[in-house]
């Protein structure tokens, strides 16, 4: 059963569909690709997320689950080699804030930053680089945020290794200052030099490529989020 029918349903440049690949590869599990447009959305993944209606959805058993932090404490529980969550429960609610704090302190400001101009990029460029410096301060003199291992909370927050950088070149900015940063730097390096993480991401180039063509359709679904942040 736990081999069974497992199914991604994701998107390659998606750094939401990416932890969950890198979970599924670090636990060694077996899985169909497919990839959504989601700009074009197939009734399949109207069907697997007819709330969200977004991606990653992993698929087991021909259940779905939606949600890529969910996904990934999914894939800890029932795929129990190399595991990923710290195993004290106060240790497991620390990785749980850190991950959400990421998501929504720094992805989120990020990316509405790559994607805005004037006063709503200053804004959220501020925003971010405040988060930016309370993760700093989590990875001091730490190889990875789970230890000596890649863990739960490396793979929530791994897109700040690779798609950070490129959000900061299409949107024209700067969010993380190497003097400032020299923990999340060595993180990085770490990070991206693993096996598993270093031959599972998307080209540089095409990420360049897209994020820039898509730059006009992205401030569009984040307008709302730019303009909350105004108030």
């Amino acid at each position: 059963m736990e081999n069974q029918n497992v199914k991604l349903v994701c998107l390659w440049v998606s750094p939401y569909s990416k932890r969950v690949q890198w979970a599924l590869k670090l636990k060694g599990v077996d899985y169909e690709y497919i990839e959504e447009d989601i700009f074009n959305k197939s009734n399949l993944l109207l069907e697997l997320n007819p709330v969200h209606k977004k991606v990653p959805v992993l698929v087991h058993g021909q259940k779905p689950i939606a949600e890529s932090l969910i996904i990934l404490e999914y894939i800890d529980e029932t795929w129990r080699q190399c595991p990923l969550m710290p195993l004290h429960p106060y240790q497991r609610s620390h990785a749980r804030f850190w991950a959400d704090f990421g998501e929504q302190k720094l992805l989120q400001t990020a990316f509405a930053a790559m994607c805005s101009s004037g006063e709503y990029k200053e804004k959220t460029v501020k925003l971010a680089r405040e988060a930016i410096e309370k993760i700093e301060e989590e990875i001091k003199g730490k190889k990875f945020f789970g230890g000596d291992n890649i863990g739960y909370l490396d793979l929530a927050l791994g897109w700040i290794s690779y798609w950070l950088p490129v959000f900061e070149e299409v949107g024209c900015m700067q969010i993380v200052d190497p003097l400032k940063c020299s923990a999340i730097t060595a993180w990085k390096a770490n990070f991206l030099s693993h096996p598993v993480i270093k031959d599972n991401l998307p080209p540089r180039d095409n990420m360049l490529v897209y994020f820039h063509s898509r730059r006009k359709t992205l401030y569009g679904a984040f307008n709302g989020l730019i303009q909350g942040l105004e108030k």
